[in-house]
Protein backbone atom coordinates (compact mmCIF):
# COMPACT_ATOMS: atom_id res chain seq x y z
CA UNK A 1 0.00 0.00 0.00
CA UNK A 2 1.26 3.50 -0.89
CA UNK A 3 0.14 6.33 1.40
CA UNK A 4 0.59 10.09 1.17
CA UNK A 5 0.81 11.53 4.66
CA UNK A 6 0.22 15.20 5.27
CA UNK A 7 3.00 16.30 7.63
CA UNK A 8 2.85 19.38 9.82
CA UNK A 9 6.39 19.13 11.22
CA UNK A 10 9.22 16.72 11.94
CA UNK A 11 8.38 15.77 15.53
CA UNK A 12 4.75 14.96 14.74
CA UNK A 13 5.91 12.78 11.84
CA UNK A 14 8.24 10.54 13.86
CA UNK A 15 5.68 8.15 15.33
CA UNK A 16 3.15 8.01 12.45
CA UNK A 17 5.96 7.30 9.98
CA UNK A 18 7.30 4.46 12.14
CA UNK A 19 3.85 3.00 12.78
CA UNK A 20 2.92 2.97 9.09
CA UNK A 21 6.29 1.60 7.97
CA UNK A 22 6.02 -1.12 10.64
CA UNK A 23 2.77 -2.17 8.90
CA UNK A 24 4.69 -2.51 5.62
CA UNK A 25 3.16 0.63 4.13
CA UNK A 26 5.16 2.73 1.67
CA UNK A 27 4.91 6.29 2.96
CA UNK A 28 5.55 9.56 1.15
CA UNK A 29 5.22 12.88 2.99
CA UNK A 30 3.60 16.11 1.88
CA UNK A 31 4.27 19.33 3.79
CA UNK A 32 1.59 21.92 3.03
CA UNK A 33 0.91 24.26 5.94
CA UNK A 34 -0.20 27.80 5.05
CA UNK A 35 -1.28 28.35 8.66
CA UNK A 36 2.17 28.44 10.24
CA UNK A 37 3.25 31.81 11.61
CA UNK A 38 5.63 33.61 11.78
CA UNK A 39 7.85 33.05 8.76
CA UNK A 40 10.84 32.04 10.92
CA UNK A 41 8.70 29.35 12.55
CA UNK A 42 7.62 28.13 9.12
CA UNK A 43 11.27 27.82 8.06
CA UNK A 44 12.30 26.10 11.31
CA UNK A 45 9.59 23.48 10.89
CA UNK A 46 10.71 22.80 7.34
CA UNK A 47 14.28 22.47 8.63
CA UNK A 48 13.19 19.97 11.27
CA UNK A 49 11.26 17.95 8.72
CA UNK A 50 14.19 17.90 6.29
CA UNK A 51 16.46 16.65 9.09
CA UNK A 52 13.99 13.85 9.89
CA UNK A 53 13.56 12.94 6.21
CA UNK A 54 17.33 12.66 5.81
CA UNK A 55 17.71 10.61 8.99
CA UNK A 56 14.86 8.21 8.14
CA UNK A 57 15.39 8.14 4.36
CA UNK A 58 11.82 9.38 4.03
CA UNK A 59 10.61 10.93 0.77
CA UNK A 60 8.78 14.18 1.42
CA UNK A 61 7.54 16.92 -0.88
CA UNK A 62 7.66 20.35 0.71
CA UNK A 63 5.52 23.24 -0.46
CA UNK A 64 7.69 26.16 0.59
CA UNK A 65 5.17 28.90 -0.17
CA UNK A 66 4.42 30.89 2.94
CA UNK A 67 0.63 31.09 2.99
CA UNK A 68 -0.15 33.45 5.85
CA UNK A 69 -2.14 35.90 3.71
CA UNK A 70 -4.42 33.20 2.30
CA UNK A 71 -4.83 31.62 5.72
CA UNK A 72 -5.86 34.94 7.29
CA UNK A 73 -8.25 35.74 4.42
CA UNK A 74 -10.15 32.57 5.22
CA UNK A 75 -10.02 32.70 9.01
CA UNK A 76 -10.45 36.35 10.00
CA UNK A 77 -13.98 36.92 11.37
CA UNK A 78 -14.35 33.12 11.60
CA UNK A 79 -11.90 32.53 14.43
CA UNK A 80 -14.29 30.20 16.27
CA UNK A 81 -14.07 27.86 13.25
CA UNK A 82 -10.39 28.41 12.56
CA UNK A 83 -9.29 24.81 13.13
CA UNK A 84 -11.97 23.46 10.82
CA UNK A 85 -10.99 25.96 8.13
CA UNK A 86 -7.33 25.17 8.65
CA UNK A 87 -7.95 21.42 8.32
CA UNK A 88 -9.73 22.06 5.01
CA UNK A 89 -6.91 24.27 3.75
CA UNK A 90 -4.27 21.63 4.46
CA UNK A 91 -6.04 18.34 3.93
CA UNK A 92 -7.91 19.03 0.71
CA UNK A 93 -4.68 19.63 -1.26
CA UNK A 94 -3.28 16.46 0.35
CA UNK A 95 -6.23 14.29 -0.69
CA UNK A 96 -6.21 15.80 -4.18
CA UNK A 97 -2.45 15.24 -4.53
CA UNK A 98 -2.72 11.66 -3.30
CA UNK A 99 -5.38 10.93 -5.92
CA UNK A 100 -3.44 12.68 -8.70
CA UNK A 101 -0.21 10.86 -7.77
CA UNK A 102 -1.92 7.46 -7.86
CA UNK A 103 -1.46 6.76 -4.15
CA UNK A 104 -3.68 4.16 -2.51
CA UNK A 105 -4.63 6.39 0.41
CA UNK A 106 -3.85 9.53 2.40
CA UNK A 107 -3.59 10.33 6.08
CA UNK A 108 -2.19 13.09 8.31
CA UNK A 109 0.18 13.57 11.21
CA UNK A 110 -2.49 15.79 12.76
CA UNK A 111 -3.94 12.49 14.02
CA UNK A 112 -0.85 12.20 16.23
CA UNK A 113 -1.53 15.33 18.26
CA UNK A 114 -3.62 15.12 21.40
CA UNK A 115 -4.35 18.83 20.92
CA UNK A 116 -6.21 18.46 17.61
CA UNK A 117 -9.93 17.78 17.21
CA UNK A 118 -9.68 14.12 16.32
CA UNK A 119 -13.36 13.56 15.49
CA UNK A 120 -13.46 16.60 13.20
CA UNK A 121 -10.26 15.49 11.46
CA UNK A 122 -11.70 12.03 10.80
CA UNK A 123 -14.92 13.47 9.40
CA UNK A 124 -13.15 15.97 7.15
CA UNK A 125 -10.79 13.29 5.83
CA UNK A 126 -13.67 10.92 5.13
CA UNK A 127 -15.44 13.64 3.14
CA UNK A 128 -12.28 14.39 1.18
CA UNK A 129 -11.73 10.69 0.49
CA UNK A 130 -15.19 10.52 -1.03
CA UNK A 131 -14.70 13.74 -3.02
CA UNK A 132 -11.40 12.60 -4.54
CA UNK A 133 -12.20 8.88 -4.75
CA UNK A 134 -9.26 7.85 -2.61
CA UNK A 135 -9.08 5.95 0.63
CA UNK A 136 -8.51 7.77 3.90
CA UNK A 137 -6.23 5.66 6.06
CA UNK A 138 -7.30 6.30 9.63
CA UNK A 139 -4.97 5.57 12.51
CA UNK A 140 -5.11 6.97 16.03
CA UNK A 141 -1.44 7.88 16.30
CA UNK A 142 -1.94 9.48 19.73
CA UNK A 143 -1.01 6.17 21.34
CA UNK A 144 2.60 6.90 20.32
CA UNK A 145 2.61 10.47 21.67
CA UNK A 146 5.43 10.03 24.18
CA UNK A 147 7.43 7.72 21.92
CA UNK A 148 7.40 10.36 19.18
CA UNK A 149 8.44 13.08 21.61
CA UNK A 150 11.27 10.98 23.01
CA UNK A 151 12.63 10.07 19.59
CA UNK A 152 12.40 13.61 18.23
CA UNK A 153 14.37 14.80 21.27
CA UNK A 154 16.94 12.04 20.76
CA UNK A 155 17.26 13.05 17.09
CA UNK A 156 17.60 16.71 18.14
CA UNK A 157 14.80 17.77 15.79
CA UNK A 158 13.33 21.23 16.38
CA UNK A 159 10.18 20.90 18.49
CA UNK A 160 7.72 23.76 18.24
CA UNK A 161 5.94 25.15 21.30
CA UNK A 162 2.51 25.73 19.66
CA UNK A 163 0.27 24.37 16.91
CA UNK A 164 1.38 26.83 14.28
CA UNK A 165 -1.16 29.54 13.60
CA UNK A 166 -1.03 33.08 14.90
CA UNK A 167 -3.98 32.34 17.21
CA UNK A 168 -2.36 29.27 18.79
CA UNK A 169 0.83 31.28 19.22
CA UNK A 170 -1.13 33.89 21.16
CA UNK A 171 -2.85 31.21 23.25
CA UNK A 172 0.55 29.72 24.08
CA UNK A 173 2.27 32.93 25.16
CA UNK A 174 -0.46 35.39 26.22
CA UNK A 175 -0.94 34.71 29.94
CA UNK A 176 -3.94 37.04 30.24
CA UNK A 177 -5.70 35.28 27.36
CA UNK A 178 -4.96 31.86 28.87
CA UNK A 179 -6.45 32.99 32.19
CA UNK A 180 -9.54 34.31 30.42
CA UNK A 181 -9.94 31.04 28.48
CA UNK A 182 -9.50 28.97 31.64
CA UNK A 183 -12.19 31.01 33.43
CA UNK A 184 -14.56 30.63 30.48
CA UNK A 185 -14.05 26.84 30.52
CA UNK A 186 -14.62 26.69 34.29
CA UNK A 187 -17.88 28.63 33.93
CA UNK A 188 -19.15 26.15 31.34
CA UNK A 189 -18.65 23.09 33.52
Amino acid sequence: MRVLIHVCCGPCTVYPLKALQDEGIEVKGYFFNPNIHPYREFKRRIGGLVALAEEKKFAVEIDRRYGLTEYLRQVVYHEEKRCSICYDMRLEPTAKKAAEDGMDAFTTTLLYSKYQNHALLKEKCRQLAEKYSIEFLYRDFREGWQEGIDESIALDIYRQPYCGCIYSEQERYDKKLRKKMRRATENVT
